[in-house]
């Protein structure tokens, strides 16, 4: 293997092909950039792809689990369960609906609140206040959707499935089949497993439930003749609906996707299968080739039933014994010419979170915390380069040991 890569190795980033360019271009010379056919196109093509009868689009994972939270009537005097392992936005959105927060600790291994996580966090708040569970999926696994569905006894579960579009666990599951949840979000940033520049997604099996998503992405506008109530401002004098007019049946926002994101995510799309096949061997490689480390440095722990569509390759490295700050390991990776992350430091830990809940232990979460850092892991990598990647985290082992 070379000194260095020929180029410099992210720890996740997009493919895109001419294809995709030329989907993107075709919107562009077309007449219709936003809310054209693109979205709907995409949407039945990711229900398709997910086994979900609906798919709604919107402008970010964010805002996909933003809309799932308010579609489920969140507000002050309600609790939502949350793992503390994972981005800022799982939370954010509960407490944007005035809702506050129960974190949960996960297992220490995988990064993944199982049952018995949840049942803990369920444990410790009173009877009829926790009103959902947002699980999440994490670097493209999933903790045993049907066990955590037991362990709420019937409350509405969330899944934030945005590391995991592709991944499929137990006899014929699919993550955002929405089999275990009444919702599932994804996001289609560039480091995910398909590319829409930005974008998002929400899954569902009711279709009550994806009216009121398209909704709330939409201001909280209808033009359906059938919903509208004021009926002497919407009908003219023959009683057919007036061309021009709508009405704001609730409180939305603009979370609308448009053609041009769409475009490029259907485009992607067509290639899922391509990129997910190419992220589980480039994850094997990395087991393989990592093995000589142990146990100074180890993959992710794995869930038995699970075949993930790797969104991130974590190595678990024990910094402690080595005697090496992470953040020296971090800059010295990234002279090397390979950049990395931690996903993530813990919500519980951060400032506000703190301030609002006081200090919390989560024993699982924290010793994960510890040792987490992110390879790269993307689908065009070549195995030279994962083999560049584990040697030069190898030569840095053996030179501080």
């Amino acid at each position: 293997m070379t000194s260095t890569p020929r180029r410099f190795l992210p720890y996740g980033r997009q493919q895109i092909g001419d294809d995709d360019i030329a989907a993107v271009t075709g919107v562009l010379r077309g007449d219709t950039l936003t809310t054209g056919p693109k979205v709907a196109a995409f949407e039945q093509a990711l229900g398709g792809a997910t086994g979900a009868s609906h798919a709604v689009a919107c402008s970010s994972g964010s805002a996909a689990l933003h809309l799932a939270a308010m579609a489920l009537d969140l507000g002050p005097g309600d609790k939502v369960v949350v793992p503390t392992l994972t981005f800022l936005a799982t939370a954010n959105v509960v407490r944007l609906t005035g809702a506050e927060v129960v974190f949960a600790d996960v297992d220490a291994a995988t990064g993944l609140m199982g049952p018995e996580n949840l049942a803990t966090a369920l444990g410790r708040e009173a009877s009829g206040e926790v009103k959902a569970v947002f699980a999440v999926h994490y670097a493209g696994q999933c903790a045993t959707p049907d066990q955590l569905a037991v362990v709420t006894d019937g409350l509405p579960v969330v899944a934030d499935s945005c590391h995991a579009l592709g991944t499929a666990y137990g006899l014929g599951g699919k993550v955002g089949d929405c089999r275990h949840a009444i919702m599932e979000t994804f996001s289609f940033h560039p480091v995910k497993t398909i590319a829409a520049g930005e974008g998002g997604a929400v899954t569902t099996n009711d279709g009550v439930l994806a009216q009121q998503l398209r909704r709330l992405r939409n201001h909280g506008m209808t033009r359906e003749p059938d919903s509208f109530v004021r009926g002497e401002l919407a009908r003219d004098g023959a009683g057919e609906a007036n061309p021009w007019y709508y009405e704001m049946a609730e409180l939305g926002l603009n979370y609308r996707l448009s053609d041009i994101h769409c475009a490029l995510g259907l485009s992607q799309l067509a290639k899922l299968d391509t990129f997910c096949a190419a992220r589980r061997a480039l994850a094997a490689r990395y087991d393989e080739k990592l093995a000589p480390l142990a146990p100074l440095v180890r993959p992710l722990g794995r869930v038995a039933g699970c075949d993930p569509a790797w969104h991130l390759y974590v190595a678990r490295i024990d910094f402690a014994t080595l005697g090496i700050e992470r953040a020296v390991l971090m800059m010295l990776l990234r002279a090397a010419g390979i950049g990395t992350q931690v996903h993530y430091m813990p919500l519980h830990m951060q400032p506000y979170y703190q301030d609002r809940y006081g200090e919390l232990s989560l024993p699982g979460a924290e010793a994960f915390y510890e040792k987490t850092l992110s390879l790269p892991l993307f689908p065009d990598m070549e195995e030279a380069e994962v083999d560049y990647v584990v040697e030069t985290v190898g030569n840095i082992v053996a030179g501080v040991t």
